[in-house]
């Protein structure tokens, strides 16, 4: 992270904090949807909002129930796609939808099985170059993947996976022209804020670390 300059610093002003319980801590992570081969052959899609990639590898979180974690388990084929914020209306579209019938009673009251997910939701596949699930089209960043790993959570409620990137694909738009690198002012992942859908606000700077040309 950047240091401020001695300058910039400004008086923070004294925080009160309160004791609270939520009942979720989604505290502003990018949503993306996984898609995975079901086990006649089709494909299941799921949008979640537990994951973080930490270099190839992308740790994912799922609710040990739903379709998703079932898939991996025995097929370790994923494709990690990601949102613009313009499509945050498919994503709310496959919030309810489960892949499994009959309906898990962990899953939450107003859920149904839907077998056409790619269908419910409004959206086209893609087909993958490694990978047996497809893309979704018109997601600008995709990545093909292998669940490498799939275990229980500590507390046995989730699936946590992690999985090897084989390959990146990215829309042209958000590249930096001549680099391997993403644009960060090109792009802006789909966020889901305590339940909330949102998109990046302006640049705040840069760490020292970037890779991505900048300007003067």
């Amino acid at each position: 992270m950047d240091t401020a300059r001695p300058e910039t610093l400004r008086p923070v002003a004294p925080v009160t904090h309160l004791k609270i319980e939520p009942s979720i801590l989604y505290f502003g992570t990018p949503v993306v949807l996984l898609s995975t081969e079901n086990q006649d052959g089709t494909f299941n899609l799921a949008p979640i909002s537990s994951a973080w990639a930490l270099g190839r590898t992308v740790v994912i979180g799922l609710g040990r129930d739903g379709q998703t974690a079932h898939n991996l388990a025995a097929r370790p084929d994923v494709v990690v796609n990601l949102p613009a914020p313009a499509q945050w209306h498919a994503v709310e579209r496959l919030a309810p939808l489960t892949g499994r019938t009959p309906v898990p009673s962990t899953k939450p009251d107003g859920c149904r099985f839907e077998p056409d997910k790619f269908g419910a939701a409004g959206l086209a596949m893609q087909p993958s170059d490694l990978v047996g699930p497809p893309r979704v089209a018109g997601c600008p960043i995709q990545l093909e993947a292998c669940a490498e790993r799939v275990r229980p959570d500590v507390r046995g409620a989730f699936v946590i996976v992690e999985a090897t990137v084989r390959r990146v694909h990215a829309d042209a738009r958000i590249v930096v022209p001549g680099t391997e690198h993403i644009d960060p002012a090109a792009w802006s992942p789909l966020i889901y804020n305590f339940r909330h859908y949102f998109g990046l606000g302006h640049e705040l700077g840069h760490s020292y670390r970037t890779e991505t040309p900048t300007g003067p």
